[in-house]
């Protein structure tokens, strides 16, 4: 099979088969990515996922653009972004032409009350992934930062520079040592 094709297809299933938003899209796109097709190693995941969280845009939509880039250049990025966006636009389509004649049904909104918790286990399953490895400390910090942005409503921009700042003078003060 074609290579795009055959990323355009991955992206195209992940975009069909998945409901909650863009964080739990993100284990499928894992479990695509990494065990089914061994596209790309865990830890170059995880640097793209964090590089996807920065960037402006959805998250799903972030993380197959960097996965298409990294596969096949731009014409992956286009690619994933293509296959993983077709299947929510035609969905967004049909519910727009449909939804206002089904809106008051009792069984869409079961439906819909019965998704909620595999959303929260989706959107949940990539935390647990992500604490996977990592030392207590940076548990902590994740957590207290969670808190901060919860609890005082400040904005995640500013801690994520913050972030950014505290690993950059981390890895100079590291590369420091190591000369001496």
């Amino acid at each position: 099979m074609n290579r795009y094709l055959e990323l355009f297809w991955s992206f195209f299933k992940i975009g069909l088969f998945t409901f909650g938003g863009g964080y739990a899209m993100i284990p499928i796109i894992q479990n695509e990515v990494i065990r089914n097709r061994g596209w790309i190693e865990e830890r170059d995941f995880l640097d793209l996922l964090t590089l996807a969280q920065s960037a402006p845009g959805p998250i799903s939509l972030n993380t197959s653009v960097f996965v298409g880039y990294k596969l096949y250049g731009y014409r992956g990025a286009v690619t994933a972004l293509a296959g993983v966006v077709l299947p929510a636009f035609t969905v967004i389509l049909l519910v727009a032409v449909f939804f206002a004649s089904i809106r008051h049904n009792a069984v869409v909104d079961a439906a819909f009350k019965g998704m909620r918790p595999a959303v929260v286990a989706l959107i949940i399953a990539p935390i647990a992934g992500f604490v996977k490895g990592m030392h207590w400390v940076l548990i902590a910090v994740a957590a207290a930062v969670a808190v901060v942005v919860w609890y005082f409503a400040i904005s995640p921009v500013y801690l994520l520079v913050a972030g950014a700042a505290a690993g950059a003078l981390w890895a100079a003060l590291r590369r420091k040592e190591v000369r001496r």
